[in-house]
Order: C-alpha cells, then sequence, then structure tokens
C-alpha cells in the first residue's frame, strides 16, 4: 500500500466518522442552546438542567438514527476497506 492509498483511507474514514456523528452532535448543540436560552430568561443557574435533557435528546437521537450510522459504516468497510485487504500487501 503506497502512501496515496492510505491518506485516502484515512480521509476517507474522518469522513465517514464526520457523518455519523452530525446528527448527534446537532442535536447536543440545539437541545444545549434552547436550555441556554431558558435558563438566561428565567434566572434559573441548576447545571442537572442543563445535562439530563442534552443527554436525553442524544440518547434518543442515537436510538433513531442507528440505522443510518451503521449503514454508513458498513458501506465504508464494505467499498474501501474490504477490497485493501482483499488486494493484500504491496
Amino acid at each position: 500500500m503506497n502512501d496515496a492509498v492510505l491518506f485516502d483511507t484515512l480521509r476517507s474514514g474522518l469522513w465517514v466518522s464526520v457523518l455519523m456523528s452530525t446528527p448527534i452532535l446537532a442535536v447536543a448543540l440545539g437541545t444545549g442552546l434552547l436550555i441556554g436560552l431558558f435558563q438566561a430568561l428565567t434566572s434559573i443557574q441548576e447545571m442537572t438542567l442543563t445535562f439530563v435533557p442534552k443527554l436525553a435528546a442524544m440518547v434518543a437521537v442515537f436510538w433513531a438514527t442507528m440505522g443510518y450510522m451503521t449503514g454508513v459504516l458498513t458501506a465504508f468497510f464494505q467499498d474501501q476497506i474490504v477490497p485493501l485487504i482483499a488486494a493484500g500487501p504491496g
């Protein structure tokens, strides 16, 4: 395996990780902004108020998008990793 193939595979792997983490991170950001706005409007400064709803929203989105994440990861392995393994060294 030459350097170009290695770097292309690493780049593709990083892109797959971005695609898989985007739904969870977007929900965490949105939930954090809504809770922060709620805390600013009501002057409630409770730490568990930010943590528990954000965690619950992230778990819910994880369960909802688990099929998508599995599909993306499976496609990456079938399209890129398995052919590299089948080609062997060199």
